[in-house]
């Protein structure tokens, strides 16, 4: 069996080990997130789509039209990469997730603010999720005209600041395995220190199918979901990626090596709930 991982060329530990297991009976090829396709080029039997740039998607939408199957699909990590679409999808299939409005630039948002617009605090984050992206809590009207010196022209998202533990729950789901792990907030002002994987056990009740129903909802295979507690276990997703790192986490080879192998043989039912394809 032919399996393609579209990545960049930073070393992704999970898909390495799954490389590992894999290799002894299959071929596991890295294929660089800017290549173009040849209509004559022999398909792999299933793609990783780990790389989330422009080129990546192009190309997964690509292999896609071919008929190749791809973990996550194009559609589905592009709608991750909008925080937008993100939040309008997600607001609107019941899912605890926060208010949020567009703002074409920062600078405008902070050209048009003042303290007295300020009631409460709020989280800045740029609208198309990527690596350093703006992820900021605000406070005052000042804070906000001192992001805008760096982030004038960055389009943004604007979030109610939800009272919780500072601490994120980080919960991933590759196929039909969950594992999470707690860490300092990404709005902490300190150090923000390790990520500690966490028993399933220790989750508040309701979680892991919260966790599940994401997936159903944006038709993601491997993806992560980053839940904040805001108080006596009450969610709230405060960001969903398609395929994150999920470094760390004792199994996670070995579930992806697992659903890739499923996916290749059209029995992507048995691993997601999703249908097998056509």
């Amino acid at each position: 069996m032919r399996i393609g991982v579209i990545a960049s060329g930073t070393r992704h530990p999970v898909l390495d080990a799954m490389a590992g297991l894999l290799a002894p009976a299959h071929h596991v090829g890295w294929i660089d997130p800017g290549h173009v396709t040849d209509p004559n080029d022999p398909l792999a039997d299933v793609y990783l789509l780990k790389a989330r740039t422009r080129p990546a998607l192009a190309l997964a939408r690509t292999l896609e039209e071919r008929g190749a199957p791809v973990v996550n699909s194009a559609a589905a990590t592009g709608l991750c990469q909008d925080r937008t679409a993100m939040a309008a999808l997600a607001r609107s299939a019941g899912l605890p997730f926060p208010e949020t409005t567009t703002f074409p630039t920062l600078g405008g948002l902070s050209d048009a603010t003042t303290d007295t617009d300020l009631t409460r605090p709020l989280v800045v984050k740029s609208r198309h999720s990527r690596r350093h992206d703006l992820v900021a809590r605000v406070d005052s009207a000042v804070r906000l005209r001192a992001l805008a010196a760096d982030w004038a022209q960055e389009p943004v998202v604007v979030q109610p600041f939800a009272d919780n533990s500072g601490r994120d729950h980080k919960l991933w789901v590759v196929g039909d395995r969950v594992f999470a792990a707690l860490r300092p907030s990404e709005l902490a002002s300190t150090d923000r220190g390790p990520t500690v994987s966490l028993p399933l056990g220790e989750l508040p009740a309701g979680w892991i199918d919260l966790v599940r129903e994401v997936g159903a909802v944006f038709a993601l295979d491997v993806y992560g979901v980053d839940i904040v507690d805001t108080g006596d276990g009450t969610p709230l997703i405060v960001d969903i990626n398609a395929f994150p790192g999920i470094r760390d986490q004792e199994g996670a080879p070995e579930a992806l090596a697992a659903l890739v192998l499923r996916t290749a043989t059209g029995d992507r039912a048995r691993a997601t709930g999703a249908p097998p394809p056509s």
